[in-house]
């Protein structure tokens, strides 16, 4: 049986096929991998890709072997107890060799490792997002006000030294003194034809040659006092502004901190938050992370105390609304900015904050988003938050709001909020 193994590195795109087709052969198990590398990474922490393991069992290679059918002779040297027709037995696990080591030994008496590779961070992105998209991002970028980039356009007569173009003004002195000169130059050799035709004239024409002369000497200072450049001549590098599209996001991040948030609620609701910064970094090329915690204020944070911070007390959404529409307002002008938003809570709230938290999503808030987000983890029943949240639901299409029970909701939670809309 022989075994035709492609090995080759992928530096020169040698075997850029063979490893596509083989993580479409295996992309469950790479989903899988893909899946719990997001419970162990940094929001913003995207710029590499993943190792992902598969069981060894679940690899095939290609092998070319003889096909059964026709008459075998084999002859076994040092056979002293079979004849033709026995079946030799397999030979015993272990493989026979009396060897005695620590640790456990496979059942064949050799065992191989798991296979492992690494995935590139876009292959890990594309597996990660596969199907998924922005809602209503067609029509929020036909809204959006443009930036303006500055690109090269052709020369101009004026500018800053630092612009100008020394070839270009070169060629324009070269054109010049080529113009001024060129009916002097006819004009000069005709000239010193004349005056070679003059001197072998016989009889010898001294006034006619020293005319002749004077005449020629006066041409070659005119030629010689064009200048050599001239600010006519100077050319510099023009530059226009052109639009172009918004490329910045910035990502709110909101989340109930209060004493019934507990360490296992957060650490949902960090991976729903990874979840949806990848996401939007496929996006948009700027992406800018605020984290906002509340209980009964509100108060913008770091990652890690946005995560890890212990606090008591009750709840008042309202503050973290208010304190994300004031900084909106200072930092980041929608006309710049592509405003997204997720809130992370268990539910409880003031039942007389609840109508405050609706009153400032519609009226200073979702105009302005592109998309809001809003996930409750909890397995209780709903409160008054989701019940004012489920009215701004039938209201506003950039709103979405979803339950998430268990860390065994968030990637189909998360799929369900961001899947493609079929048209």
């Amino acid at each position: 049986m022989a075994q035709f193994i492609d090995r080759r590195l992928n530096g020169k795109k040698k075997s850029t096929v063979n490893r596509q087709r083989f993580i479409r052969r295996n992309k469950e198990q790479i989903k899988k991998s893909v899946a719990e590398a997001v419970k162990k990474r940094s929001i913003t922490n995207t710029e590499s890709g993943e190792d992902v393991s598969i069981p060894n069992q679940d690899i095939g290679e290609p092998a070319f072997h003889q096909g059964k059918g026709g008459t075998k002779e084999r002859v076994h040297p040092g056979n002293d107890q079979f004849i033709t027709g026995d079946q030799i037995d397999r030979p015993p696990a272990g493989g026979g060799s009396g060897g005695s080591g620590q640790g456990d030994a496979s059942n064949d008496g050799e065992g191989q490792d798991d296979f492992i590779f690494q995935i590139s961070k876009d292959e890990y992105l594309d597996i990660l997002f596969e199907d998924l998209e922005l809602p209503n991002l067609q029509k929020n970028q036909v809204n959006k006000i443009t930036e303006w980039k500055s690109h090269r356009s052709g020369y101009k007569t004026a500018g800053i030294p630092s612009n100008i173009a020394i070839v270009r003004s070169l060629q324009q002195s070269l054109a010049r003194r080529t113009a001024m000169t060129a009916s002097k130059r006819r004009q000069l050799k005709e000239l010193e034809s004349l005056f070679d035709e003059v001197h072998i004239t016989e009889p010898a024409q001294p006034l006619e040659e020293k005319r002749i002369k004077n005449e020629i000497e006066e041409l070659r200072q005119k030629i010689a006092s064009v200048p050599f450049i001239d600010t006519f001549d100077l050319r510099f590098k023009n530059y226009e502004r052109r639009p172009i599209p918004s490329s910045q996001a910035v990502m709110f991040c909101l989340m109930d901190v209060s004493g019934s948030m507990d360490q296992a609620t957060k650490e949902i609701a960090k991976r729903f938050y990874v979840l949806l910064y990848l996401f939007l970094t496929r996006t948009y090329d700027n992406v800018e992370v605020v984290f906002i915690r509340h209980h009964t204020q509100a108060k913008e944070v770091d990652e890690h105390e946005f995560f890890y911070s212990q606090e008591t007390g009750g709840t008042i959404v309202s503050s973290a609304l208010k304190m994300m529409s004031e900084i909106i307002k200072d930092r980041f002008p929608t006309n710049e900015w592509n405003i997204y938003a997720a809130q992370a809570s268990d539910g409880d709230n003031w039942a007389d904050d609840s109508p405050k938290c609706h009153e400032i999503l519609v009226k200073q808030l979702l105009p302005y988003c592109r998309y809001y987000s809003y996930i409750e983890i909890t397995k209780r029943a709903h409160q008054t938050l989701w019940t004012e949240y489920e009215k701004l639901g039938k209201e506003f299409d950039n709103f979405a709001m979803k339950n998430i029970q268990s860390v065994d909701d968030i990637f189909p939670i998360f799929r369900e909020l961001f899947q493609k809309q079929t048209q």
